[in-house]
């Protein structure tokens, strides 16, 4: 009989965990964090406008 204990701690636990992923799903797709699956990834691949700084020398001084 104490190996069904265990089962009224973890059947709770269990139900409340993915009650917790439902809300997170329902506000994640109310709060529009899924309107657009396409962009984020495809931002990486365009080139950038500005040229990046020269990378400074070695021997060179910061000036405060």
């Amino acid at each position: 009989m104490s190996r069904m204990s265990v089962v009224y701690i973890a059947l709770p636990i269990a139900l409340l965990l993915a009650l917790a992923g439902v809300i997170a799903f329902i506000w994640a797709v109310r709060s529009g964090q899924l309107d657009d699956l396409e962009s984020p990834g495809l931002r990486i691949l365009g080139d950038d406008d500005e040229p990046l700084p020269p990378p400074d020398s070695p021997g060179t001084k910061i000036e405060d």
